[in-house]
């Protein structure tokens, strides 16, 4: 990779990296303001709020907010049911986050997991998403394909004694692939996505239907093939008898001989990666 490319790549990893950042910001910033009564639209709605406060307008998706069972997506059989809800938040429910800003061009999409309270099973969850998180770069890296690889996630879950429930998202997806959108000053949504966003993903499925890859990470056989460059939003999510938890963030992958720089997570400045540091 040339100097000006090393470059190019550099500028636009710290454009992602500030987004993420953000909507991570908020996330804390919402779960520390939760308090029993609080349903998941206004959960969703308080997200909004605070990212447009600080110059967010466009999303690849709206925020979305579970509590309680809803974390494991119990009972979920079609895309509505993701949707926020009246459910409301009791001391030691769990709940996650789920938020995808687009600011200055730039998309995050981030999932935070967390309980009103303490709830020992997610926190036994959040311990163990950690071997998840090392074994998707580890298998990146050796240049396995997306489907292998969501295979030996799986294997994890269940030698873990945890069910798969970024299975029940459709397509069954653990990742898709993120890119930069026009800067615009408002842009519409069709059924909580972004128009702009949805564009540029049909654009990738259609070239990756023509060169032989899909950015979507799925169990399916079009995920049958290694990493494609580029960054990956990548949420495994653990299921446990109505209780889930999930971490959501950018992986890099590019086309470099070096096994470290082929894929990097964009950051371990996060939530999720400082609460297992703590706890070693």
């Amino acid at each position: 990779m040339t100097t000006a490319a090393n470059s190019e790549l550099s500028t636009r990893l710290r454009g992602f990296r500030q987004v993420q950042r953000l909507a991570y910001e908020c996330a804390e910033a919402v779960a520390a303001r939760l308090e029993p009564g609080i349903t998941e639209r206004q959960a969703t709605r308080m997200q909004r709020a605070w990212l447009r406060e600080r110059g967010v307008r466009d999303w690849f998706h709206l925020p979305f907010a579970w509590f309680g069972d809803r974390t494991a997506f119990t009972g979920f059989r079609v895309p509505l049911q993701f949707f926020p809800t009246d459910r409301r938040l009791e001391p030691g429910m769990p709940f996650i986050l789920d938020m995808a800003p687009v600011y200055e061009g730039y998309t995050a999409d981030i999932g935070y997991s967390g309980s009103l309270g303490v709830n020992p099973v997610q926190d036994r969850l959040m311990a163990d998403l950690e071997a998840h998180r090392e074994l998707i770069l580890r298998e990146v890296r050796e240049r396995r394909s997306l489907r292998e690889i969501y295979e030996d996630v799986d294997r994890l879950m269940v030698r873990q004694g945890y069910a798969n429930r970024h299975r029940a998202y459709p397509f069954g997806v653990i990742a898709h692939k993120v890119d930069q959108v026009k800067r615009r000053r408002w842009t519409p949504h069709v059924l909580g996505f972004g128009t702009q966003s949805l564009k540029g993903l049909a654009a990738d499925a259609l070239r990756g239907h023509r060169e032989g890859w899909s950015p979507l990470w799925s169990p399916y056989r079009f995920s049958d093939h290694p990493p494609q460059p580029g960054l990956w939003a990548v949420e495994p999510h653990l299921g446990f008898r109505g209780t889930g938890a999930k971490f959501e963030e950018i992986l890099v992958v590019t086309d470099s001989e070096d096994p470290e720089q082929s894929a990097f997570w964009l950051d371990d400045d996060l939530p999720h990666v400082r609460r297992w540091a703590e706890e070693k």
